[in-house]
């Protein structure tokens, strides 16, 4: 859609269209209705986060890497002050009136429009792009496709098994809640320095060779801070685990496709798609065998990032020559 339209109009839209659909479910009065706004919701999110990486990339020079990162540290800023301030709202005014919040998202829009409006990258993108030519792409970049989805599934279970099972794994070792609390926030900071410090690296010493150093150092710090449940392995391990982000997203774009923004559709569709499924599978393992044990499996699973990051540029190079 976003390659036949013109992408900016989608990234200009959607902050306003996500928070007047998110804003209004307080007032959903039966199961279909919010059943339609989270639809239109997660639509929404999705027609963000395809074409806007297109547009950091232009806005990026050779920078890719920088620019990614720039991008990611406000979704993940956004993801730490998004809850609290809802949180905030509901306190305040019940969680009916959360529509109050809905301006935040059409000011959002407004300066969107403001600052992309006059943008020509539309214009550049449409001279090289291939209309309908999905299938040729798909084929292309398959053996590509194959290496982000295998990194992305390998590291999945271990980032997840942190960001959503820390709390519950610590206090099940006779740790605290407040210092399970406070280990969370700690993995989450530090995720975010790495987040921006990675892409910027990796316009340095290469895609490559950024994913393999931070997933080598994701699985020696996970593995150490299973034995000891150190906080400030926790602080390393945040720095290398969030770091690949935004050198997958350099990475897609890197291609130089004819089609960058169904390119960047199709690492989102992975990156959700492998996630979601991993997610599923490793709570029910948790209930299986236990979150000590499961945490230990992810440690052994992650090491398959190590060649799949190895593998990365050989499939977007062969890919490139065909």
């Amino acid at each position: 859609m976003a390659e036949k339209t013109g992408i900016k109009y989608f990234v200009i839209l959607t902050p306003a269209l996500t928070a007047i659909s998110m804003g209004l479910i307080g007032l959903a009065n039966s199961f279909v209705m919010l059943f339609t706004l989270l639809f239109v919701s997660g639509i929404s999110a999705a027609l963000f986060h395809v074409p806007s990486p297109v547009l950091v990339k232009e806005a990026s020079g050779n920078k890719v890497g920088a620019g990614m990162s720039f991008f990611m540290v406000g979704g993940e800023l956004a993801r730490t002050v998004g809850p609290l301030l809802v949180i905030a709202a509901v306190s305040l005014w019940s969680l009916e009136e959360i529509y109050r919040l809905i301006p935040l998202g059409i000011i959002a829009s407004l300066v969107l429009y403001v600052k992309l409006k006059n943008v020509d990258g539309d214009r550049k993108l449409q001279k090289t792009k291939e209309k309908g030519d999905t299938r040729k792409l798909l084929r292309q970049y398959r053996g590509f496709f194959v290496v982000i989805a295998g990194f992305i599934c390998f590291q999945a279970a271990m980032k997840s098994a942190l960001t959503l099972y820390l709390p519950v794994y610590l206090t099940g070792q006779g740790e605290s809640l407040w210092y399970a609390g406070i280990s969370l926030s700690v993995l989450q900071f530090f995720g975010v320095v790495g987040t921006f410090c990675a892409g910027s690296i990796s316009d340095k010493v290469g895609r490559k060779n950024t994913l393999v150093i931070s997933s080598i150092g994701a699985v020696i710090t996970m593995a150490l801070f299973v034995l000891t449940h150190n906080i400030i392995l926790l602080s390393i391990l945040g720095l290398f685990l969030f770091a690949s982000g935004p050198v997958l997203m350099a990475s897609i774009q890197d291609t130089n496709s004819n089609m960058p923004t169904f390119m960047n559709s199709m690492y989102m569709f992975i990156n959700f798609g492998v996630g979601s499924v991993v997610v599923f599978a490793l709570g029910l393992v948790g209930d299986r065998i236990g979150l000590e044990q499961t945490y230990q499996l992810c440690v052994v699973f992650a090491l398959g990032t190590i060649p799949m990051a190895l593998l990365l540029n050989r499939f977007s190079n062969v890919a490139a020559n065909r």
